[in-house]
């Protein structure tokens, strides 16, 4: 830890050190809630009073010492894109409730949430992967041959590609949907022409479902169960505007191939 740091008067390490958390948490997909019970759990470890703002866009934090109520500190942080990370949630969770039973000092909670920070994602490939198997798989649920299947397999593979290198690319995340739409159901619209599968509609309709903006849709609904109405109505326009895009790619496909029983 650098001279600067350890100048800070203690009660700015708490409130830099818990609003990190939240800002993490809330960009790797938890909902206020639950991001509010974590960093409580941490504060009163630390002996010190929170109140929060969350926004869609940045969270602000006072912090207050128990014993002390004039001695606080607040701050505000932007947010960066939001995402999904159940590995940082599942584990910042336990390092709350661990911070209660053990007792950790701040360095510790320091320390073990650097390293959560460094949790990766999944293999790129792999997740490629998968996520494709799962599309194919719900098309045979749906009731689509393996013809059928194979062509929503290669066509979420070719669209998730298609919106991880927009999104590495930094483009805009609703063109970025809005593309892995249209090449998704481009390839799914390639079945439903020539009448390759059994039913080559379920291909075209379970090929997009990994577009779905699941988080954000659930975590819009409990925010404003919880009384984030702000987050939550933020949450439920985003989730529908990408809803709106997947739309877009989607009927721009079916207009090309001019299809008319969808």
């Amino acid at each position: 830890m650098n001279m600067e740091l350890d100048d800070k008067p203690q009660i700015e390490k708490y409130n830099e050190l818990l609003l990190d958390i939240g800002s993490t948490l809330m960009i790797s997909g938890a909902n206020c809630g639950r991001i509010d019970r974590n960093i409580k759990r941490i504060a009163d470890v630390f002996g010190v009073d929170i109140e929060s703002f969350f926004s869609f866009n940045g969270i602000i934090l006072t912090t207050k010492m128990k014993n002390n109520p004039s001695e606080k500190a607040t701050h505000y942080k932007r947010l960066p894109s939001h995402g999904v990370h159940f590995g940082i949630l599942t584990e910042t969770s336990l390092l709350s409730w661990r911070a209660v039973s053990d007792g950790l000092s701040y360095q510790e909670i320091f320390d073990e949430f650097e390293e959560i920070k460094k949790i990766k994602h999944h293999n790129r490939y792999q997740t490629l992967f998968l996520v494709a198997l799962a599309c194919a798989c719900l098309c045979l649920i749906a009731g689509g041959n393996y013809i059928d299947a194979s062509f929503s397999f290669v066509a979420s593979f070719l669209g998730l590609f298609t919106r991880q290198e927009m999104m590495k690319r930094k483009f805009n995340l609703m063109i970025a949907m809005s593309l892995a739409s249209f090449v998704t159901c481009l390839i799914c619209s390639i079945n439903v022409f020539t009448f390759m599968g059994e039913m080559p509609e379920k291909a075209l309709a379970t090929g997009v479902l990994y577009l779905i903006p699941g988080v954000p849709l659930v975590n819009g609904v409990i925010d404003f169960i919880e009384g984030y109405v702000t987050t939550g109505i933020a949450r439920g326009f985003q989730a529908g505007f990408v809803l709106l895009c997947i739309a877009v790619g989607m009927a721009i496909s079916i207009l090309i191939f001019g299809i008319n029983n969808f």
